[in-house]
């Protein structure tokens, strides 16, 4: 992948390179590797809230985790945050598919 995707919700910006998922707003910008790194999306509450949260390791060994909420608002519209989280999503799984660096192929 080539192509990098941006996406706008509330006071942070995403972007999307097909390896390293950057944030960028609030009180710092943060990187994550898709090999180092799992998300989930939460939400919607009873009042349309979401929340991002992006850990960096692997679900079995969980390191710092981040957490982003949005309003309803913030999430809708053409913010391009679902497109942009589904193709990260897309490219951890591809990853997950391929042998590791200790794997015999």
């Amino acid at each position: 992948m080539n192509d990098e995707i941006t996406a706008s919700a509330g006071r942070q910006f995403y972007s999307f390179d097909g390896r390293v998922l950057e944030i960028f707003g609030g009180s710092a910008a943060h990187r994550f590797h898709v090999r180092h790194m799992h998300f989930r999306v939460t939400g919607p509450d009873r009042k349309g809230r979401r929340s991002i949260e992006v850990w960096h390791g692997r679900p079995e060994t969980r390191g710092v985790c981040h957490i982003w909420h949005y309003s309803a608002a913030e999430w809708g519209g053409e913010t391009g945050l679902s497109r942009l989280l589904e193709t990260v999503q897309a490219a951890i799984d591809e990853l997950g598919e391929q042998p590791g660096p200790g794997d015999h192929l």
